[in-house]
């Protein structure tokens, strides 16, 4: 059956996703390509632009020629990236640099700087980005230091996104979420900070346009347009972040509603009609379009913790699963389902990778607090799944302090396979958990979005028809004043560790 469909493109940090919607929210098609991440030293977490460029073209093309044998028609193309990458390239649009990812910590030192000084402060409370390693702010002012001499030869700033659209389209265009990740972006004003360029040492030309997520592009080249399989007059949506796409595609598009994804690492995001910042510099604040803003934080360790345990505790039960074709983390559920919740006492602070939010540290380091005699493996993970959960919590009461409640979560990602995990996330936070049929996130956002800019969509809000709960999960009371009692502790631990931490990073 011939129908009309909408091609969402997820350019994420390790692979592209192109996926082809129905206009009722479908799946038709999708195809990815992976590339590799560049990291030759400590902190070092880069891409060469060119792979990515031609994973996108690829994905693209492939789906697109799919689609044309299968007899539908393309309404339009619609992109989504990750936030905080950085690119340099020179007049002519050639890369003098690879692509920076929000993953390279190189520049730490200079975000410790930036974060301690006046300036610094005013900046996170009018960009709405903390000062962070991760933003292309911070990355500026070390590469202005590390490689001035690449620094001066710079025609453009720009990211993956704007990378892939210029290729296409002869453009320089960023969207306002992406724009509003870099740390260089007046989320109040909707345009560049005058404040955070200086630091940077950047001026405004040397930046693509910001645009709002509808703006589109048209006109493909003859020989793009033949070898993505689209005609030449395709409209190509600019879209959006993948993190704010992907709370469109949960439809967590109203005030209390909060989207929480657990994967390698985690994410806490709400929508609010105007943008908010935190004085204690907790939560990003990140722009959609300019009704809809996206607050939140984003957690470093994730479904990392568990695995972490997995190998490191349970090794031979994984080879003896992996032997027998079974899952490893069905076996880890039920052992972890057999303690009572709190772990007996027994806490894990998550950070084996630092962490992001809320406390913006990548010195803190994980550890057990409470072990006793009485404590075996099994209460072991039990906390360590907890503790994802508690750290996941702080963002979440976080959120709440800076914009409002919570009043229900739509949750997304790897851990949503795990019904014990799932409930412990309502079970802590005492929300009630839904998780939808949608697995395409960002990809089904930007599509969402692409609806929406063609027309094909009143408003944003209209996707909800599109947009399907299958499961939903509610806090137990009981078990959830159990929770309130161990995440209080939780909560005081890192203040009175946090030197220790600094400390250890010494040894």
């Amino acid at each position: 059956m011939q129908q009309n469909t909408m091609v969402g493109v997820d350019i994420g940090t390790t692979s592209t996703k192109v996926v082809a919607f129905s206009r009722a929210g479908e799946v038709l098609y999708q195809q990815s390509q992976e590339y590799p991440i560049v990291s030759l030293e400590p902190g070092q977490a880069e891409q060469d632009p060119e792979l990515v460029l031609q994973a996108a073209l690829n994905t693209l093309g492939a789906v697109a020629k799919w689609l044309q044998e299968q007899g539908h028609a393309v309404d339009g193309v619609s992109f989504s990236s990750a936030m905080h990458s950085l690119i340099l390239v020179d007049a002519d649009g050639k890369p003098l640099t690879n692509s920076y990812t929000w993953a390279d910590s190189r520049s730490h030192t200079f975000a410790d700087d930036i974060k301690s000084s006046a300036v610094g402060h005013k900046i996170y409370l009018q960009t709405g980005t903390p000062v962070h390693p991760m933003s292309p702010l911070v990355k500026l002012c070390w590469l202005r230091k590390e490689q001035p001499e690449v620094f001066k030869q710079a025609a453009k700033f720009i990211g993956i996104k704007e990378y892939v659209l210029h290729r296409l389209f002869g453009e320089y265009k960023v969207d306002y979420a992406i724009a509003s990740a870099t740390g260089l972006f007046h989320i109040f004003e909707f345009a560049w900070h005058p404040d955070a360029l200086q630091v940077a040492g950047v001026n405004p030309d040397q930046l693509p346009e910001p645009v709002p997520p509808t703006y589109t592009f048209k006109g493909l080249q003859a020989a793009d347009a033949a070898a993505l399989h689209l005609p030449a007059d395709t409209p190509f949506v600019i879209g959006a972040s993948d993190g704010c796409l992907a709370n469109l595609a949960s439809h967590a598009v109203r005030p209390g509603e909060a989207v929480v994804t657990i994967g390698t690492s985690g994410a806490v995001r709400m929508m609010a009609n105007q943008p908010a910042t935190d004085l204690q510099e907790r939560v990003f604040s990140y722009i959609l379009d300019k009704d809809h803003f996206v607050l939140g934080g984003a957690v470093n360790n994730g479904g990392v913790a568990l695995r972490w345990f997995r190998d490191t505790f349970y090794a031979a039960e994984t080879l003896e699963a992996t032997r027998k074709d079974q899952d490893i983390y069905e076996l880890l559920d039920e052992v972890a389902g057999s303690i009572k919740p709190g772990a007996e006492g027994l806490l894990f602070l998550p950070y084996l990778l630092g962490e992001r939010a809320p406390i913006w540290d990548g010195a803190a380091r994980a550890c057990f607090i409470g072990a006793g005699y009485n404590h075996k493996r099994a209460h072991f993970l039990r906390a360590v799944m907890e503790g994802v959960i508690y750290s996941v919590n702080s963002v979440v009461q976080a959120l709440e302090q800076t914009i409002g409640p919570v009043s229900c979560i739509y949750a997304n990602g790897g851990f949503c396979f795990s019904e014990l995990w799932v409930q412990m996330l309502a079970d802590v936070t005492g929300k009630k958990v839904q998780l939808t049929e949608t697995r395409e996130g960002s990809a089904f956002g930007a599509a969402i979005m692409g609806m929406y800019a063609l027309g094909l969509l009143p408003s944003l809000e209209a996707a909800e028809s599109m947009i399907r709960v299958r499961s939903t999960f509610e806090p137990d009371q009981n078990t959830h004043e159990t929770y309130a009692r161990s995440y209080a502790i939780f909560e005081s631990l890192y203040p009175k560790l946090k030197e220790s931490f600094v400390q250890l990073s010494k040894v």
